[in-house]
């Protein structure tokens, strides 16, 4: 009985751990998946289609983190957030995590999706780290401090259930306005062409610091303990949409460039 009690422990521990390090949540990675997959050009929506055997951006958006419980993709974990070390204010590979990071995570995935020699399997595998990568980058915990874990370590009160700040931002905000991925996708804010251009410029370098700004504001707007609810939401959920839609439109210029 003893043993059984520990093992049930174990794996509780595990489980809680691993729903904190969702980012967006699933109902987040498939808003950003299906806005991009309303943007993609013809040519590379073939392609992709061709690709995942007709599955959609959305379908394959949480892939990346499906794939955390198994072992062998372990070495894939650090490519889910980027952090700069305390008093940097520069990214560079110097200063970036040697095992790998949010950034370089999506430029492999690029390169192997450009590589003319690289296997069907591999650009499969890529295609759906890449979809569910540009959606991290644009939570904007994940490219916050290292010495809180994003966020996980800031402990709030959620409508008076205990949580922590990472994940009212991954997905308990989504989850308290009911939405389902299509609503929140198709009840995007309308954007004239001008507007989606000036989105989608610029480097994955630009975004990530555009994200980390952000992510400064998000530590300034709760304090440890506090208890945040309604005013949390309404003031707060209208950036989450803005950070989805940013994460589709971005990743279908992505895409549209790599299947031009």
């Amino acid at each position: 009985m003893k043993t059984f009690i520990i093992t049930a422990i174990f794996f509780l521990s595990m489980n809680l751990g691993f729903s904190n390090n969702y980012d967006w949540g699933k109902t987040g990675h498939r808003t950003t998946g299906e806005i991009a997959d309303n943007h993609l050009s013809k040519k590379a929506r073939n392609q992709i289609e061709k690709l995942l055997l007709g599955n959609s951006l959305a379908f394959v958006s949480t892939y990346g983190d499906e794939i955390k419980s198994d072992s062998k993709y372990r070495k894939f974990g650090p490519w889910h957030y980027v952090n700069l070390p305390k008093g940097e204010t520069k990214y560079s590979k110097k200063n970036g995590n040697p095992e790998g990071d949010l950034l370089m995570g999506i430029k492999k995935c690029v390169e192997v999706l450009k590589d003319k020699n690289a296997t069907r399997e591999n650009k499969q595998f890529y295609l759906k780290m890449l979809v569910h990568f540009i959606g991290d980058l644009h939570q904007p915990l994940h490219t916050g401090r290292g010495e809180d874990r994003g966020g996980n370590d800031i402990q709030v009160r959620w409508f008076g259930e205990g949580s922590n700040l990472h994940r009212v931002w991954d997905s308990e905000m989504i989850e308290y306005n009911d939405m389902s991925y299509s609503e929140l996708a198709k009840n995007s804010k309308e954007l004239s062409e001008l507007q989606k251009k000036q989105i989608t410029s610029g480097s994955f370098e630009d975004w990530m610091y555009e994200s980390k700004a952000l992510s400064e504001k998000v530590y300034a707007s709760a304090k440890v303990g506090e208890k945040l609810g309604y005013r949390y939401v309404y003031d707060w959920f209208p950036v989450v949409r803005e950070q989805l839609q940013k994460g589709g439109l971005r990743l279908a210029s992505v895409l549209n460039e790599i299947y031009k």
